[in-house]
């Protein structure tokens, strides 16, 4: 019988590479995790360090670098991570270069609740911590405010928030126990009786009018109080 040494050949060369890649798989899976490479997505503002993030990637009271690559949780990291208050998401992976890379999207406060209790509201209205790396400047909320009942200040705090106008002058937010709201501004000497937050936009473009005209007219240093109450109308006290 005739011995074809052609696929010998090929056979012997395919179980070959089959054990070279199976040992260097098991090889590789081995291997230590090299680095640890943290990157902060958004703002620049750093409401966690560096060095919370990497106590963070702790493992069974192991440094993630002193795991092999194999028995790195990776989800079990992700929630590490996500279980801080600071943090809005984080994604966890491998590079091919073998460093673990960390996406982290920190939460974004709009305003800055200063009652007998401080704390931020965040762009989903919920409640976040101070931090003691960095302090926000958004505007202050005073008056009456309930933790477990945030909706209205974040409604006018979002509003403030993306609009480029509200977000230039108003520096405070205070909230009557009738939940009615009274808005300071950053310049101006005057409070802004915004009320409830019933047509709130047409509110709010009643301002707009109203201070593009004592601007032009340079009133505005004149009131001591602007009523926004009233849907077509804007109530000035004078001083």
């Amino acid at each position: 019988m005739r011995v074809n040494w052609n696929y010998i050949k090929t056979l012997v060369l395919l179980v070959f590479t089959a054990l070279l890649l199976a040992f260097s798989t098991q090889r590789n899976s081995e291997r230590l995790v090299s680095k640890i490479h943290i990157n902060f997505l958004g703002d620049d503002n750093l409401f966690i360090t560096r060095e919370t993030v990497n106590k963070l990637l702790i493992q069974n009271n192991e440094s993630v670098t002193s795991v092999p690559k194999e028995i790195l949780d990776l989800n079990g990291l992700e929630n590490a991570l996500k279980s801080n208050p600071m943090i809005k998401t984080a994604e966890v992976y491998l590079t091919v270069s073998g460093e673990v890379q960390a996406d982290i999207n920190q939460r974004k406060p709009i305003a800055r609740v200063s009652t007998n209790a401080a704390y931020y509201i965040d762009d989903l209205g919920a409640y976040m911590p101070l931090s003691k790396n960095y302090t926000a400047r958004v505007p202050l909320v005073t008056g009456f405010v309930e933790k477990n009942n945030l909706g209205s200040i974040f409604t006018i705090a979002n509003k403030i928030e993306n609009d480029d106008f509200l977000k230039s002058q108003i520096v405070e937010i205070h909230q009557n126990q009738n939940l009615n709201m009274v808005l300071k501004t950053r310049m101006a000497d005057f409070e802004i009786e915004l009320g409830d937050l019933k047509h709130l936009d047409k509110k709010i473009n009643n301002l707009k009018a109203f201070y593009q005209k004592a601007k032009k007219d340079k009133t505005l240093n004149t009131y001591s109080k602007v009523n926004l109450q009233f849907e077509n109308q804007v109530v000035c006290t004078k001083k």
